[in-house]
């Protein structure tokens, strides 16, 4: 078996066991992939397509690709690709780039309000073509930079969760590469060849936030390599009796229910 066929057993493996454990996809679904360019969305679509192709529940799949106008964006080579595997598409082109650029200053984060556009975009789409189902290709590496910087830089423990009902409670948003490692997922698209976009409004303070802070787990990775792992089970053990957030435990109350509980293993039992 080569690499590139390694790789996508691997990948298929990890990809069917998230949508299995947080039921991303059902029968009748119509599933709209966010084909950004980047290697994760291209690796997604290639994955989510095989799993297409030999699941037992028929779902629909559609490649959706946001056309920013950024300075030297060229989409030839994706558009061949869709076609070549008569991947159902459309690449849409709204001009974000010039709104963030001027309302931004130089050297600030660009990424809050790029995204917050680009959400909206799709989100509209989503609703008037039909999709139920909206797939973003973040991984485990994604989720687990995303709790710590929101520990380190926010004060809050969150992360990007498998499954999310958006705000308006209209859309549902499905992550199936939360289980995939990034290493695997760079490898499997050189593997592939896959025509990568770069992006060239990035480079905000955020993402060298997220630089430094990819560097330190891989840093304590190379020391104990079950820290990634252990950092993705985290955010599915959660222990809120044993953290300080006072919504989830009654601080003030405790004596009263301490008092209360040794009164009732003193009544007498009829």
């Amino acid at each position: 078996m080569g690499k590139a066929a390694e790789l996508e057993k691997k990948l298929l493996h990890y990809t069917g066991k998230a949508i299995a454990d947080f039921n991303m996809i059902q029968h009748g679904d119509r599933v709209m992939v966010c084909l950004s360019g980047g290697k994760d969305s291209f690796t997604m679509l290639r994955i989510l397509q095989l799993l297409q192709q030999r699941a037992e529940i028929n779902f629909e799949l559609f490649s959706f690709t946001l056309d920013q106008a950024q300075p030297g964006w060229n989409d030839a080579d994706l558009k061949a690709w869709l076609n070549e595997r008569r991947i159902a598409h459309e690449i849409l082109t709204r001009d974000t780039y010039s709104i963030v650029k001027e309302k931004i200053p130089e050297g600030q984060t660009y990424c809050s309000l790029c995204s917050r556009l680009r959400r909206g975009i799709i989100y509209r789409y989503a609703e008037e073509k039909g999709y139920n189902k909206v797939a973003l290709g973040h991984h485990r590496d994604d989720l687990i930079r995303t709790l710590l910087m929101s520990i380190l830089y926010n004060g809050e423990i969150r992360s990007m969760p498998p499954k999310l009902l958006s705000d308006n409670k209209r859309h549902i948003v499905i992550r199936p590469l939360v289980y995939c490692q990034e290493a695997d997922i760079a490898a499997f698209a050189k593997e592939m060849a896959f025509p990568i976009i770069p992006c060239t409004l990035c480079g905000s303070q955020e993402n060298l936030m997220r630089k430094r802070v990819a560097a330190l787990i891989d840093q304590l990775a190379q020391e104990n390599p079950k820290v990634p792992s252990n950092m993705l089970h985290a955010l599915t053990s959660l222990k809120p009796s044993q953290l300080m957030d006072k919504n989830f435990w009654d601080f003030k109350q405790l004596e009263k229910q301490k008092v209360n509980l040794i009164n009732e293993e003193e009544e007498p039992t009829v």
